[in-house]
């Protein structure tokens, strides 16, 4: 329902609508909520859609969708709830703060939720898993008793009906299940996706006369140890000075439109978790004819950037539809131990990328440090679990960046930067500078751990004597933590403003189209630019304002799955220890007291129970009191502080 609230606002072509969404457009026509010209449907002037939210004493405010304007001050809320999708007519005319009145409450933001079964008094109900408050679907007195205490449950919040059992609470293995369920996501493919997706024959060169031949070059691929989606491929030719950045040529079999296409636009994002992924295309491409794997012929579609040595601009670039043949599939740790001379040549052809590979890197590095001069270089922590086979936490690691990482991201970036300066609009990522209040609430919270602010005449000269200050506190990524918290959020939109945190005036993602449905959608508008073609491009750009809207939204969701997963096997974890103590940092002293575990164990969130004159990234002693498995949540007291 959001998804068709969003593009109402901005005009929704007659073609484009759902079968299942016309009967709602065709009655919000008839009760004026729209207009329709030539075959476009959009909201009248007069109405906004929105989530509402705030609701105190029949009051609210309604957030409007699909458009950068203020809250609007509903007086009436009604039977509305905070969370209702909702049509309110604005109140022109009337001074003061911007107001409107619910004409119609069309649905719920969180369409998905999940209800499990609590006991009280003898009698079993069912209840929202994040509040315990009843929900609106109900299951009858037979049936709750077919059930047990903990019984999961997914719910559709439209329709007010139970769905699907998911399992027990006490089960580590429906974490994922409960995640999943909240945002409506699944790993299975229907069947006649899945249909389309296993009839692409092998790839066979001579059907492709006109794509360009790169067979020749020796192409090789660096990912994580686990990886099986090969996005990229990369080649330096240091005798032209010329980087070829190949990626994987998605558009090529998933067509606008289709199958493929709908369940990826539905998805959007593949989703990471710790011990496997949920891909946003069927792994027969994703894992397979699209991923760019060594020893076998694959589509592309490629920049050739040549560049100044001197200046280290791009003096030239083209992009285009190719073959490739990677030579060889690396790792990470396995180019890491190469750079520090622990892993030499086995063949000829490794001798030759292995050369190509320090060649590159001189470039990369100096790349790096001219991009770090205008752009922020942020240290926080990411956290990897280890899972055993029943899905419980056993070990935590920090994750690095190397030379390897470097050496990928700054090709990457190359390639991002190249693709966004080619159309006016699309697809791009971009990145506003943090607010002012953001600012100084940073400044204050830092000046309360005893660091000297220092304003300087740009936020990235200040922010750059920021972080070497707390280098020299010892808090690096506590502090590069707090700053990322005062920025904007990075979303797509289809008109460029530039990416701050990079230091970028244009930038897009153009280099990952396995795993986001953003980077098919530009590499479907390079095409068409390339081409020529103004009938596929004015496609590609018809509903661009909503589809920006609606991918920034999926990002999120699927950023929130992977973390809420992961807070669930912590609070599993900690349910096992207890009456234990650890050692803890503090991480908030505002509102609540937090910390986050920096033990056997790392980066489990607490919140501290006891009051404590405890301060800001102050190292603690803390014994783990409770905890509440349903909401992933762990309390634990400050026994004492860790001797300097």
């Amino acid at each position: 329902m959001k998804s068709l609230l969003i593009r109402l606002t901005h005009g929704l072509s007659e073609q484009d609508i759902q079968s299942t969404e016309l009967p709602f457009v065709q009655e919000w026509l008839a009760k004026k909520y729209l207009t329709k010209k030539n075959d476009i449907y959009k909201f009248h002037s007069k109405y906004r859609a929105g989530t509402l939210g705030l609701v105190q004493k029949e009051t609210a405010y309604l957030h409007v969708i699909g458009e950068n304007i203020k809250d609007l001050y509903i007086e009436e809320v009604g039977t509305a709830q905070e969370g209702d999708l909702i049509i309110a007519k604005r109140l022109l005319g009337k001074r003061g703060t911007p107001s409107a009145t619910i004409m119609e409450i069309v649905g719920h933001e969180q369409s998905f939720s999940v209800a499990y079964i609590i006991e009280k008094d003898g009698h079993k109900s069912l209840v929202d898993l994040k509040n315990d408050y009843p929900v609106g679907a109900e299951l009858t007195r037979n049936e709750l008793e077919k059930y047990k205490k903990g019984d999961l449950f997914k719910v559709d919040n439209l329709e007010n009906r139970v769905m699907e059992y998911l399992g027990n609470i006490d089960d580590p293995k429906v974490d994922e299940k409960i995640v999943l369920a909240k945002f409506n996501k699944h790993d299975e493919f229907e069947e006649d996706v899945l249909e389309i997706a296993r009839s692409f024959p092998p790839v066979d060169a001579a059907k492709y006369p006109k794509r360009k031949d790169l067979r020749h070059l020796p192409f090789c691929t660096i990912d994580p140890v686990t990886a099986k989606d090969f996005d990229d491929a990369i080649y330096w030719d240091n005798e032209h000075a010329t980087l070829y950045v190949a990626i994987a040529d998605v558009s090529e079999y998933v067509k606008p439109f289709g199958a493929i296409d709908n369940e990826a636009i539905y998805r959007s994002f593949s989703i990471y978790l710790p011990h496997r992924s949920i891909p946003m295309l069927p792994r027969e491409l994703s894992e397979t004819l699209c991923s760019l794997q060594p020893h076998v012929d694959r589509l592309s579609y490629v920049f050739e950037m040549k560049l100044n040595l001197e200046t280290l601009e791009v003096e030239h670039s083209e992009v285009y539809e190719a073959l490739i043949h990677s030579k060889r599939r690396f790792n990470y740790e396995e180019i890491d131990r190469f750079f520090e001379g622990k892993l030499h040549p086995n063949t000829q052809e490794e001798e030759i990328i292995f050369q190509s590979l320090t060649q590159l890197r001189v470039i990369t590095d100096r790349l790096r440090e001219k991009r770090l001069k205008i752009g922020f270089d942020f240290r926080s922590s990411e956290i990897e679990m280890q899972l055993d086979d029943e899905q419980n936490l056993v070990a935590t690691t920090l994750a690095e960046e190397t030379p390897s990482h470097a050496l990928i991201e700054d090709c990457m970036l190359l390639a991002n930067k190249e693709a966004a300066k080619r159309f006016d609009r699309g697809v791009f990522r971009i990145h506003e500078p943090p607010s002012q209040a953001k600012l100084q609430t940073l400044y204050q919270e830092l000046a309360g751990i005893g660091m000297q602010i220092d304003i300087k005449p740009t936020i990235k000269e200040t922010i750059t004597a920021i972080q070497k200050q707390a280098r020299e506190m010892g808090l690096e990524s506590e502090v590069d933590t707090l700053i990322i918290q005062s920025q904007m959020q990075a979303r797509y939109a289809p008109l460029n403003s530039g990416h701050f945190g990079l230091g970028f005036e244009e930038y897009t993602h153009f280099t990952s189209p396995i795993r986001r449905y953003s980077d098919l959608i530009v590499h479907r508008l390079l095409k068409a630019i390339n081409a020529g073609d103004t009938q596929e491009g004015s496609y590609v750009l018809r509903n661009i304002e909503s589809l920006t809207i609606q991918i920034s939204e999926k990002e999120r969701e699927a950023s929130i799955i992977e973390v809420e997963f992961m807070a669930r096997k912590y609070a599993r974890w900690a349910n096992q220890n207890i009456g234990k103590e650890f050692q803890a940092r503090i991480t908030s002293t505002e509102s609540e007291l937090k910390a986050e575990l920096h033990d056997e164990i790392l980066g489990a969130r607490l919140l501290i129970t006891n009051s404590s004159d405890a301060v800001l990234f102050e190292d603690v002693i803390v014994k783990i009191e409770r905890v509440d498995i349903p909401r992933a949540k762990i309390y634990a007291a400050i026994t004492g502080k860790v001797d300097v």
